[in-house]
């Protein structure tokens, strides 16, 4: 962490503006024409400039729902991208091959996971595609950690990633607001804008990730980039930026009423100061969320209540008085939604999770047969049997919304074991570090990704993964843990 640069020369934001310009414009381009026309800008791109194309998959995958909405011909790119590079890291050290083959323990216990839980898959029955599907979930952004965990990085390629990440929260911030104050009728696409909503639901910001947890978890991820860079440039360039930033970006947090993301994160900063007993920097965070509800927080849900007494259709606006954050908290345990969660909601789905694991107790059913993203796209051999349905997916479609679960029911004790090694084998790395800040900050995320797994399926979730596995492989790749490969010279001296 020490070892980083906070200078961006002129040419590296003008190439990531570049990138950015050609995502907006194919979004006007005709399908066909888009898939042809990214897939060659963006495979020359990645090859040539590497690190420019990982710092630009973090606002694409942000913002891929809305580009594949706008576009369907633009949600290969990311993928493209992704394996581009790594296609470079293997043809630049083609006379190391025996280093590709370096891995950790957590990494072993990973892949015996997923190998295990595609056989068993197999054998009971889920299609080719599906399983494919599935370990494609689980892998694309472990490349990610692949790749930059064995690389040679440029110095300023931390910040770069923070700042990237920063101006993409603004966006969401802006929108999101927006979003709100019009009641979901403004800066969104039209097919979102007319989706049927709970009224649960319907109080909440949705953005320009169409899923008000996805964009709560890369709030989260948004917070922790302004912190860092307000370290990284020792609170004198940019801090009353990164202020105001961070006081949005929490606010947009508590709007998005993201139950499962606000425990994830008072998770986080509970194991982050075990470790770290940053007072000063503890006391910055409570004022940032006291600012955060007394500046955004309460002012555009008052907002909302004064637009709609100037006219606004009162009948289809949300009930503001039930929308506050305690009754979010209070709601989960009335009796209507307990009921709900009981028919069809997260317990009905643990409840069929233990059933599917009393008939399979050693292997699990396998991959592709619960709650997984493979089971949103292809059919499940074992949902009949077991008459799993879902009144919120529609169809037999479904997430588990509970990592945990969808592995019990998947994979059984083998699987079980396997994923507590894989997550145990990461934990004992930061632990290792537990002196350093970014030990400590890794640490404090690896419990919060616990957490965020008891309500989301937050291993398949990309989003999250991206930037879990991107700092992941900053913290090895800062520790040399791995033997170095070059992936692109150029671009690192150019940054140093």
């Amino acid at each position: 962490m020490k070892d980083i640069s906070v200078k961006i020369g002129k040419q590296e934001w003008l190439e990531l503006l570049l990138a950015i310009a050609v995502l907006i414009a194919a979004t006007l381009l005709p399908s066909q024409i888009a898939l042809y026309s990214t897939a060659v800008f963006f495979t020359i791109f990645a090859f040539f400039k590497p690190f420019q194309a990982l710092v630009i998959l973090v606002p694409y995958v942000i913002f891929r729902s809305l580009f594949i909405e706008i576009n369907p011909g633009m949600k290969l790119i990311g993928d493209l991208m992704t394996f581009v590079v790594l296609a470079r890291l293997f043809l630049l050290n083609i006379r190391q091959v025996k280093t590709w083959f370096h891995f950790k323990p957590f990494e072993w216990f990973f892949f015996a996971f997923l190998l295990f839980g595609a056989a068993i898959g197999y054998k009971n029955g889920v299609s080719i595609g599906a399983i494919v599907f599935q370990l494609r979930t689980f892998l694309i952004m472990y490349i990610l950690y692949y790749i930059l965990s064995r690389s040679e990085l440029p110095k300023n390629f931390f910040v770069k990633l923070a700042w990237i990440t920063v101006l993409s929260g603004v966006v969401i911030f802006v929108q999101g607001v927006v979003e709100k104050l019009t009641l979901r009728q403004e800066l969104m696409p039209e097919a979102w804008a007319q989706k049927t909503l709970s009224s649960t639901n319907f109080v909440r910001i949705y953005g320009l990730l169409n899923n008000p947890n996805s964009l709560a978890l890369v709030m989260f991820f948004a917070i922790c980039a302004a912190f860092f860079l307000r370290w990284a440039y020792k609170d004198v360039q940019y801090k009353w930026i990164l202020i105001i930033a961070n006081v949005a970006f929490v606010g947009m947090l508590l709007l998005t009423l993201s139950r499962g993301t606000w425990i994830a994160s008072f998770v986080f900063v509970v194991f982050f100061m075990l470790l770290a007993r940053n007072w000063k920097l503890f006391k910055q965070i409570v004022i940032t969320f006291i600012a955060a509800i007394v500046l955004v927080y309460y002012p555009v849900n008052l907002g909302l209540l004064v637009l709609q007494n100037m006219g606004m259709d009162n009948d289809t606006a949300p009930d503001i008085s039930e929308s506050g954050i305690s009754n979010r908290f209070t709601a989960t345990f009335d009796d209507e939604t307990l009921t709900l969660m009981n028919e069809s909601g997260r317990v009905f789905y643990i409840k069929k999770g233990f059933e599917v694991l009393k008939d399979y107790p050693i292997t699990g059913a396998g991959f592709g047969t619960f709650g997984g993203s493979a089971t949103l796209s292809y059919d499940s051999p074992i949902y009949e049997k077991y008459e799993i349905r879902s009144d919120i997916y529609g169809g037999k479609n479904f997430y588990s919304d509970n990592q945990y679960i969808q592995v019990i029911a998947e994979t059984g004790a083998v699987g079980v074991l396997l994923f507590a090694g894989f997550l145990l084998s990461m934990v004992w790395m930061f632990w290792k570090e537990r002196k350093t800040v970014f030990g400590q900050y890794m640490f404090g995320l690896w419990f919060a990704t616990g957490a965020a797994g008891m309500f989301y399926n937050i291993w398949e979730l990309k989003v999250y993964t991206m930037f879990f596995f991107m700092l992941f492989a900053l913290f090895v790749s800062s520790r040399a843990l791995y033997p170095m490969l070059e992936l692109s010279k150029s671009e690192r001296e150019q940054a140093e």
